[in-house]
């Protein structure tokens, strides 16, 4: 092991390669989950509301460490907007692990991203990153359930083959050129602008999203091969769409619907009225958030988060 310490410093654009390199090594891939520079690019790049706070530890000429600030915009009932970021694609070379990158990745983010504004830091760590999240500050806010709608044959195996997407949501539509009216938020929420479902699901390289639904009332589907098990996410939702939901589990030839919402909130009863239904007792994340600066609003509250399954997926 090296008595070196690594070197952090930003980013640079010609650094891409041997981060991607670094990602698939210390995360891994899959066919749906591909490292590719037009995904990192539409990630940290063109998201809408500004480029990702990115930084690298070097260490005996190359790249061991990748600290990824994703940033994003929530808005309080009071029409206030709150500048965030959100820890995402943390990495660290498994030959230079247990040096400390990680740490000290995170707080020089920390320090970055308060000098430039940002307000908060939210994110759903995996329980292998949770505890030196809190080690460093981040509290829990509450944990995230599930909601489903099995279909007959849930239970009788799976397909080990992934459909193509059009063929496994049958009928809906590809593309997201819609008009967008977003409702006023019942706690923290992500702005629904058209800018924003553009390149959340449109413009997604990774993902293939679909719509199903009339005018303005429709769901964000995703496609997905959950062990051996065909799945349809239920991604977000927009006005009156349980008409949709329940067209869609008849027509589907998913094994089940999943999704979740925020208790209290339009959506979530929408998609009990389209037939899913909490499952109790699962957690499947945990939200966990670090404010930098003093807010005028309980982020603590678990109840105070308007939130839907296409804020807390992973990109």
């Amino acid at each position: 092991m090296t008595s070196e310490q690594p070197v952090v410093r930003p980013f640079r654009d010609e650094d891409l390669p041997a981060v991607l390199d670094l990602l698939r090594l210390s995360l891994g891939e899959t066919p749906t989950r591909l490292k590719t520079p037009a995904w990192f690019e539409w990630k940290h790049f063109r998201n809408p509301f500004g480029r990702s706070l990115l930084l690298v530890a070097e260490l005996e000429r190359q790249i061991v460490g990748l600290r990824a600030l994703m940033r994003w915009e929530l808005t309080t009932p009071g029409g206030d907007r709150i500048r965030c970021a959100r820890p995402v694609d943390t990495a660290t070379h498994p030959d230079f692990r247990r040096l400390g990158i990680f740490r000290r990745l995170t707080l020089a983010s920390i320090s970055e991203a308060r000098q430039q504004g940002v307000e908060l830091l939210f994110n759903t760590p995996n329980p292998g990153s949770g505890g030196g999240y809190l080690a460093m500050g981040w509290r829990q806010v509450g944990t995230v359930g599930v909601m489903m709608r099995p279909k007959v044959g849930l239970l009788g195996g799976g397909s080990q083959q992934a459909l193509a997407p059009e063929k496994m949501v049958a009928g809906a539509e590809a593309g997201m050129n819609l008009k967008i009216t977003d409702r006023t938020p019942l706690g923290l929420r992500t702005h629904r602008s058209a800018e924003y479902v553009a390149w959340r699901f449109e413009g997604n390289p990774a993902a293939r999203y679909f719509r199903t639904g009339v005018g303005e009332d429709f769901a964000v589907l995703r496609p997905n091969l959950r062990r051996g098990r065909r799945e349809l996410v239920i991604s977000d939702l927009f006005g009156h769409a349980a008409p949709a939901l329940r067209q869609m589990a008849r027509r589907s030839r998913a094994q089940y619907l999943v999704g979740w919402f925020s208790p209290g909130t339009p959506e979530r009863r929408v998609a009990i009225r389209g037939g899913l239904i909490p499952v109790p007792g699962v957690r499947t994340l945990t939200l966990m958030a670090r404010p930098l600066v003093d807010l005028d609003f309980d982020v603590w509250r678990f109840s105070n988060w308007d939130l839907a399954l296409s804020d807390l997926e992973l990109l």
